[in-house]
């Protein structure tokens, strides 16, 4: 690793925190998305373990980001329809990360996008720990605006297996949860878990103002735990202009994959933004 995200710090970090794993990914129980890779399958929701109780960030911080800030110009109005990339023509890649099921992951992107200039859009499963330890933390890039915060549901069921009660409940408790930690709701961006929604899954959400159901076009694949040079081999593979990329914050392996992922992006000339660097929300 280079001096600016050095691996030792990284390592400290993953061991202050308490890992949660997740149940393996199963094809069977999934959606398929051309050109999306693998993502989160998961049977069910993943226990929760104790996590600290205080932030694990380390304190060293560079003296100036590895990114270049998101790019000017006008933004692309939405419609109400399912986003799987960002609209237009540019150089953007929008990196999201879902769920937060390892707190010290969580604190390892936040100190990603302090140390590097980094923007991402967190898709946040409200249930897990994980967004209390770092919230104050957190709070200060939402309202940078460098994160951005999107609804992930309550505890990650299959939207379209429940009832029109209990989609509204998912949602509208994370709702309350962004709303009273960050400041933000998330609207008008929906992840819906697994991939799964419907046109009464999406009426429910737009009625809660969750107009935009957000998909992916390619994946790092990480729901569940895979090796290093596999992850890196995603990002080569779909770290592409306007796309919309799908990562986890579950397992530590893309901790420790940082710099590469800074190489791709820098390399390709991207510019990493969030969903509200570059788009209007739909009429």
């Amino acid at each position: 690793m280079s001096s600016t995200v050095n691996r030792r710090q990284w390592l400290t970090l993953l061991a202050a925190g308490t890992a949660a794993v997740l149940s393996g990914c199963d094809a069977s129980h999934g959606v398929s998305i051309p050109g999306a890779g693998a993502n989160h399958l998961v049977k069910g929701v993943p226990s929760q373990t104790a996590v600290p109780t205080t932030s694990v960030l380390p304190t060293t911080r560079v003296a100036a980001p590895l990114l270049p800030p998101p790019p000017g110009g006008p933004k692309a109005r939405l419609t109400r329809r399912t986003l799987t990339a960002l609209p237009g023509k540019g150089n953007n890649l929008a990196l999201t990360v879902d769920d937060g099921a390892d707190a010290a992951v969580v604190g390892a992107y936040i100190k990603f996008a302090q140390d590097t200039g980094a923007r991402f859009t967190f898709f946040v499963t409200a249930s897990y720990n994980s967004w209390i330890v770092h919230r104050d933390a957190l709070r200060p890039l939402v309202e940078s605006g460098q994160i951005q915060l999107g609804n992930h549901t309550w505890d990650h069921p299959a939207l379209t297996r429940l009832s029109t009660a209990g989609v509204a409940g998912q949602l509208e408790r994370t709702k309350t949860f962004l709303r009273n930690n960050f400041g933000v709701d998330g609207t008008p961006f929906y992840r819906p878990p697994y991939g799964f929604h419907n046109a009464t899954v999406d009426r429910i959400a737009a009625e809660h103002g969750y107009t935009v159901p957000t998909l992916w076009y390619g994946s790092l694949s990480d729901s569940s735990i895979v090796t290093e040079q596999y992850l890196i081999q995603m990002a080569h593979q779909y770290f592409n202009p306007q796309a919309i990329v799908i990562g986890h914050a579950n397992h530590p392996a893309v901790t420790h994959c940082y710099n590469q992922m800074v190489d791709v992006i820098k390399e390709r000339k991207l510019s990493m933004v969030t969903l509200n660097d570059v788009t209007v929300p739909p009429a």
